[in-house]
């Protein structure tokens, strides 16, 4: 990274030779790349995507495969759930801030359900039945279920709580191999050849290729280590992935994150966003994470969470994605799981997604008091949490973080403790700050010509929260509006 020269835009008139040449050229062959070229062929272009693996798919292929939808979505009305785009705005503009792209949140709400009728009609299919326990995802091959934490406190008061985590059916699940993500991927990348969308593999982005004008008219890459050039007569979309796996760039914008990235893969380099940058394209919200917090929420909720003075800080019942968060960036990555014995007996008898994780806990003891010392607490700390949680889960309540009556019981004895500091990871979410066509925007606030992109490489409508979907969510419908602005050369 230190040697910038490497990145810096080339000339036109300095490319001898052509190897390849379309109207649209989209680098990048995940949700955000495969809509993109989808949308761009559709809009009358010829459309070559450059990908630096040996297929189709990126993280997204290998992901859970949520996509965060709503609005009154198809499957929503089929399953029972009322949802507007005005509630799914509200929710996400307090759940993913501070300081979100309130214009992008509220196009994105707009057009939710027009989003999810194209991917349906482009062949992505969706199994209409509900999962309503917690979880990462639905064990099986349900379609739909709360992935973000809207009904929990606090955003069970601030919108209607609707389930938006729609998960494309999978047949044959296979945590980590195949899931929603590559059901999701498989249609739209067999829709893009029958358009006949070209694809060159094994390439790897080198540099941005500027006229004289300092429009972009290609880029330079590599394969297998010799240089190759592709002229884009039209436009560049960039849909490279996020900076999770470039080191310098995560130490300098989301230190937190060191060392523990999940949910991406390796190519996710950062290429996308310094080619950018060395236009003079502008970033936002660099030092924005999503960070799992890697435990069985079906153990989780019925337990209660400590931090490293046996104070409980969130409630266990909210989007594990959002427990990470505060782990790591409140907590300084201290946190401790308290169940007792019967509650840990009735988690370990349900389905979950994430029963791979259940393991016997850290520390066992007969009294709160044994756990203490066992944990190295100060005496009396967690027995005053307990007993406070206590006087109130009798009566089925939690009046300081809101825990659902139906997850609040008392913690008894004997009972046992999770150590899950160091438990968590992430992935970037900050990036080329774009306009509502995906235009990369330059520090002056003017769109770069010819210049696109969508997904991580981006800074979406996430600005600090998350909620699971949003990366393929924005990465798709924002993929979509990339396509068309760069086939019409806006």
């Amino acid at each position: 990274m230190a040697d910038t020269a490497t990145v810096r835009p080339l000339r036109a008139s300095e490319v001898s030779s052509w190897d390849l040449e379309a109207d649209v050229v989209v680098v990048g062959y995940g949700i955000a790349g495969v809509c993109a070229s989808i949308e761009a062929a559709r809009t009358g272009a010829d459309v070559l995507v450059l990908e630096r693996t040996g297929g189709w798919g990126g993280a997204a292929a290998l992901s859970g495969g949520f996509i965060y939808l709503g609005g009154g979505t198809a499957l929503q009305r089929k399953l029972g759930f009322e949802d507007t785009p005005e509630n799914m705005e509200a929710f996400l503009t307090a759940a993913l801030g501070p300081g979100v792209d309130k214009a992008k949140i509220h196009d994105y709400c707009q057009g939710s359900v027009e989003h999810f009728d194209w991917l349906v009609a482009n062949g992505v299919p969706f199994n209409e039945v509900f999962w309503g326990e917690p979880g990462y995802e639905p064990p099986a091959d349900e379609g739909l279920m709360f992935s973000g934490g809207e009904n929990a406190a606090p955003f069970n008061a601030i919108a209607t709580p609707a389930p938006r985590g729609h998960l494309a059916w999978t047949k044959d699940k296979k945590l980590g191999e195949k899931g929603g993500g590559y059901m999701l991927m498989e249609p739209l990348a067999q829709t893009a050849e029958k358009l006949g969308v070209r694809q060159e593999f094994d390439v790897r982005l080198q540099r941005l290729v500027v006229d004289d004008d300092g429009r972009v008219v290609g880029v330079a890459a590599k394969r297998y280590g010799k240089e190759l050039f592709a002229r884009a007569e039209r436009g560049v979309v960039l849909a490279t992935g996020s900076f999770a796996y470039q080191h310098e760039m995560v130490e300098r914008f989301a230190p937190k994150i060191i060392g523990r990235p999940a949910a991406t893969v390796e190519e996710h380099d950062g290429i996308g966003i310094r080619v950018a940058q060395a236009l003079g394209a502008d970033l936002a919200h660099m030092d924005a994470t999503e960070v799992a917090l890697i435990a069985d929420p079906q153990v989780v909720v019925r337990g209660i969470l400590v931090n490293g003075r046996g104070q409980r800080f969130i409630t266990e019942d909210t989007y594990p994605g959002r427990m990470g968060q505060a782990v790591l960036q409140d907590q300084d990555n201290q946190a401790y799981l308290i169940i007792d014995e019967q509650a840990l007996e009735a988690a370990f008898e349900t389905k979950s997604s994430m029963s791979f994780l259940r393991i016997a806990p850290t520390w066992v003891a007969e009294t709160v008091e044994e756990l203490e010392g066992e944990m190295s607490l100060p005496a009396g700390t967690l027995r005053a949490t307990i007993d406070l949680y206590n006087s109130h889960a009798e009566h089925g309540q939690d009046p300081f973080l809101h825990k659902k009556t139906e997850w609040v019981k008392p913690i008894g004895e004997p009972l046992g403790a999770y150590d899950l500091r160091g438990y968590t990871g992430g992935f970037t979410l900050g990036g080329l700050r774009t306009d509502l066509d995906s235009r990369v925007l330059h520090v002056s606030g003017e769109p770069i010509p010819g210049l696109f992109a969508a997904g991580r490489v981006t800074s979406g409508i996430c600005a600090g929260g998350y909620a699971s979907g949003c990366s393929l969510g924005d990465g798709s419908f924002y993929g979509r509006r990339a396509g068309v602005a760069a086939a019409k050369g806006d």
